[in-house]
C-alpha cells in the first residue's frame, strides 16, 4: 500500500507553535508568589487593603493574574473578600488573640521539628550561611524600615527548615507564616529590646555548627513561644480582654 503521509497535500498534526499559552500562567505565578513574599516578610499590616489595580501597576502586569492570585489566598484563608465582589480587592485580615495562640502552638511544634531534623543533613557551609544571616539580623533591627530585618529573619528560619528535607511540614510552615507575616509587622518596634536581650537565632546557630540537634529544636522552639507570649499579651490588651 503506498505511504501518502509525506505526500504534498495530506495533513499534518506537527506544526509550529505560534502562541504561548503558558505566559498567564506565569504571570499569575509570578503575582501570587510576590504577594506570598509580601505577607511573609510582614510588609502588610493587619487591615491593609489590597486594591488590585495598585497591585498590578506595581507588578507591571494585567488585573486578571493579579486577580486569581489574590482569590487563591483568599481561598487559602490568608486574605479576606474586599467589599464589591471579586473586583474589590482583598482585606489582610486581622488575627485575634484565641487564633494567634493556636498559631504559636502550631508553629512551635512544627518549626522546633523541622529544626531537629535539618541538623543531620546541615553542612559547614550552611552554618556559615545562617551565621552570615545572623549577621543581618544584628545589623538591621535597628533599621528603618523594619521589614528589612522581617526579610532577614524569614531568609533566616526558611534556610534551616528547608535543611530538614520535610517537604510537607515546610509548606505547612509557610502557610502558618503567611497568617503571622502581618502581626509581626504590626508589633515588631514594641518588641526589639526583647530581641536584643535574648538571642535565640544564635543559640540556634551555635547548637548546629554543634550539631546539637535538640539543642537548634529547642532555641527555635524558645525563639517562638518567647514571641508568641509576647505578641499574644498585645493582642489581649488590644481586645480589652483579659
Amino acid at each position: 500500500m503506498p505511504d501518502f503521509s509525506s505526500s504534498p497535500g495530506a495533513p499534518t498534526d506537527v506544526r509550529t507553535a505560534i502562541l504561548r499559552p503558558l505566559e498567564r500562567e506565569t504571570l499569575w505565578d509570578r503575582a501570587y508568589a510576590a504577594l506570598r513574599e509580601a505577607l511573609l516578610n510582614g510588609r502588610y499590616a493587619p487591615g491593609h487593603r489590597i486594591v488590585l489595580r495598585e497591585v498590578a501597576a506595581e507588578l507591571g502586569i494585567s488585573l486578571t493574574p493579579v486577580r486569581d492570585a489574590v482569590n487563591r489566598l483568599i481561598a487559602e484563608r490568608v486574605l479576606e473578600r474586599g467589599t464589591g465582589g471579586q473586583g474589590g480587592g482583598a482585606i489582610v485580615p486581622h488575627v485575634d488573640a484565641r487564633i494567634f495562640q493556636q498559631l504559636v502552638i502550631m508553629r512551635a511544634e512544627i518549626e522546633s521539628r523541622a529544626a531537629f531534623e535539618a541538623v543531620a543533613h546541615a553542612t559547614d557551609a550552611d552554618v556559615q550561611t545562617l551565621r552570615g544571616l545572623h549577621a543581618g539580623m544584628a545589623q538591621l533591627i535597628d533599621a528603618e524600615p523594619r521589614q528589612g530585618y522581617l526579610d532577614v529573619h524569614r531568609r533566616f528560619h526558611f534556610h534551616l527548615y528547608a535543611l530538614s528535607g520535610l517537604d510537607v511540614i515546610q509548606d505547612s510552615i509557610e502557610t502558618l507564616w503567611l497568617r503571622c507575616g502581618p502581626v509581626l509587622n504590626m508589633v515588631l518596634p514594641e518588641y526589639v529590646p526583647h530581641l536584643k536581650a535574648t538571642d535565640h537565632h544564635a543559640a540556634a546557630v551555635q547548637a548546629l555548627a554543634a550539631r546539637d540537634a535538640p539543642g537548634v529544636a529547642q532555641a527555635i522552639r524558645d525563639d517562638i513561644v518567647e514571641a508568641g507570649k509576647y505578641i499574644h499579651g498585645l493582642l489581649m490588651q488590644e481586645t480589652g480582654t483579659h
